[in-house]
């Protein structure tokens, strides 16, 4: 043995065993004939070709079947294939297989999980002895050099990871049908699978986050209104699932390790603020600016124009309800710059050019400089006034001369500066 892992695991299995089959009872002679058993027993001659018959007992995964259904494993047709999941890392962005480093996964006969944790040993290099076998490296042939038959070894440990070449599912696995582009092929079905080494680096980490003794020391801290140079995060609105029952090691050998249990991040659709204003689509007057709230205006103004007289009390009133008009429009010019300075992502391509100038917050800068827009912006103010009166007055109102449209277009025009 030519690695510190292979000896260590070796050194743990023998103590493990002595401690199970020696008691105080005993005298040295039986003492030293269990310890010579033992040494006997875990003899690389010895051991070696046994976990080889034994490792096809366990499929390596890194999407056990069983995280959806306990008994999705097997079925009429046989064991449902053991997905091996491989990908090369890249920078991305995105949590995926490939991106995130976790131990391989397994599932199968507990008897022969010891053969599982001899596979995963890690090498001084970084690699399996698993990576080894099957680069069948300087390292894993001097290891299989103790017996008659290397090779026949090393096809029962690959066996661990052999795929039959025949894909195999469960009716208990969630299932969705894909369509595909070719109208000959039609459909691919999709296994959806659980990646147990993301759900469980995901609870190590979490794990670490809430309870390593740096966290405790600064909760503490904080507890006592002490000063810290560096805070701790806190994880809120966490839900523990899991997994097989009182039978953990029936769904994998990651989950048995774990106890069965996993922490689940809070998934909900976001709360959003209502929107009092609707933002336009088409047109800011008819989309946005109804004649409906501005009913007490326009009939107020439907009296001052029927009367009989026309003194300085009377052009005041109308000057006083076209700005009350203004007004109106002015906050709902403010609602709508702050909706679309809030909604970033899309922008109403139909909107008149001048509108956009006036409305949209990239355009503010431009806004001030030049505003030949705004000539078109007060003149349809003024055409919406009379169309607004009209739609509250229905039959009752009067066709508007030009001197009003006009002196609804002062009111205005007057107010140039609170338009920009």
């Amino acid at each position: 043995m030519t690695d510190p892992a292979i000896e260590a695991f070796f050194a743990e299995r023998k103590e493990s065993w002595l401690k199970k089959n020696l008691n105080a009872s005993m005298t040295e002679e039986e003492v030293r004939d269990k310890t010579l058993e033992c040494e006997e027993i875990f003899a690389l001659k010895n051991w070696l070709p046994n976990a080889a018959k034994r490792a096809g007992q366990i499929s390596l995964s890194t999407h056990p079947v069983t995280f959806s259904h306990p008994s999705a494993r097997k079925n009429k047709n046989g064991y449902a294939s053991s997905v091996i999941a491989k990908a090369d890392f890249r920078a991305d962005g995105f949590l995926r297989t490939g991106n995130v480093q976790t131990e391989p996964d397994a599932l199968g006969n507990a008897a022969a999980l010891d053969v599982y944790k001899f596979l995963t040993l890690m090498m001084q290099d970084g690699n399996t002895l698993l990576y080894h076998l099957q680069k069948d490296s300087e390292l894993a042939k001097q290891l299989l050099d103790v017996g008659d038959d290397p090779a026949l070894l090393k096809e029962g440990f690959l066996a661990m990871v052999a795929a039959n070449g025949e894909a195999i599912t469960s009716s208990k696995i969630k299932q969705v049908y894909f369509p595909v582009e070719e109208e000959a092929e039609g459909y691919h079905l999709l296994s959806l699978l659980s990646h147990s080494g993301h759900l469980f680096e995901m609870r190590k980490r979490l794990d670490w986050l809430r309870f390593s003794e740096e966290t405790k020391t600064k909760r503490e801290l904080r507890k006592n209104n002490h000063y810290s140079e560096t805070g701790y995060q806190e994880i809120y609105n966490l839900t523990t699932i899991g997994y097989g029952g009182t039978k953990p090691q029936n769904i994998s050998v990651l989950n048995n390790q774990n106890a069965g249990k996993a922490h689940l991040l809070l998934s909900i659709p976001p709360e959003l603020a209502p929107r009092h204003t609707r933002l336009p689509t088409q047109n800011f007057f008819t989309d946005v600016l109804y004649a409906k709230p501005l009913q007490d205006t326009f009939q107020a103004f439907h009296r001052l124009v029927s009367a009989d007289h026309n003194n300085a009390n009377i052009r005041n009133g109308l000057d006083y309800r076209a700005q009350e008009y203004l007004d109106h429009l002015i906050l709902k010019m403010w609602q709508v710059r702050q909706g679309f300075a809030e909604q970033t992502y899309t922008r109403p391509e139909a909107l008149p050019a001048y509108q956009k100038f006036w409305l949209l917050p990239e355009y503010e800068a431009e806004r001030r400089e030049n505003a030949p827009w705004l000539d078109d912006l007060i003149r349809e103010a003024a055409r919406h006034f009379n169309a607004s009166y009209k739609k509250v007055l229905g039959s009752s109102a009067f066709m508007l001369g030009d001197d009003l449209i006009q002196r609804v277009t002062g009111v205005i025009e007057q107010n140039r500066e609170a338009l920009l």
